[in-house]
């Protein structure tokens, strides 16, 4: 049944293959788009050369828990400052010998920041503002002896 002043269309075979081509071709420019941002935000990589760096990681391992280290982390958003503390098997503080810490997204390497940290109380503290949502900790530390203390954590700021 036509409207007044309307006369009805006929939906065609190129009518139909025109909306099937508009929306799979919708459908395909957003995933190279997502697809696209996904490779030029984070690389991908966590080491340059997996097999090389997996020759010493059990050694490292055992050595890393045979200083019986835990490990403590926070962000206070209302001070804008990271907390890091090393424990020893008996609970009580570790001074180390070298701390750094590498803060950024899980996501992308662009917000990625290596605050200073300074000893305080047995609680090692950097200023850094961190927008809200998931960051990641890579921490690195080193013992009095040279033992080598790695730990990657997640890290999540509310505001």
């Amino acid at each position: 049944m036509a409207i007044a002043g309307k006369s009805a269309r006929e939906l065609t075979g190129w009518h139909v293959l025109a909306i099937f081509v508009a929306f799979f071709g919708v459908i395909i420019a957003v995933n190279f788009g997502l697809a696209w941002k996904a490779i030029s935000t984070f690389p991908g990589l966590e080491v340059e050369n997996g097999y090389v760096a997996s020759q010493t990681f059990d050694a490292e391992m055992s050595a890393q828990k045979a200083l019986g280290w835990t490990m403590g982390h926070g962000y206070d958003a209302d001070t804008d400052a990271l907390h890091v503390t090393f424990t020893d098997a008996g609970g009580r503080p570790v001074k180390v010998a070298t701390l750094s810490v590498l803060v950024g997204r899980t996501t992308e390497a662009v917000d990625d920041v290596t605050p200073a940290f300074v000893l305080a109380g047995g609680v090692y503290t950097a200023s850094a503002t961190l927008g809200m949502g998931k960051w990641m900790m890579l921490v690195t530390a080193t013992a009095a002896d040279g033992t080598l203390f790695q730990q990657r954590v997640n890290l999540y700021v509310n505001r």
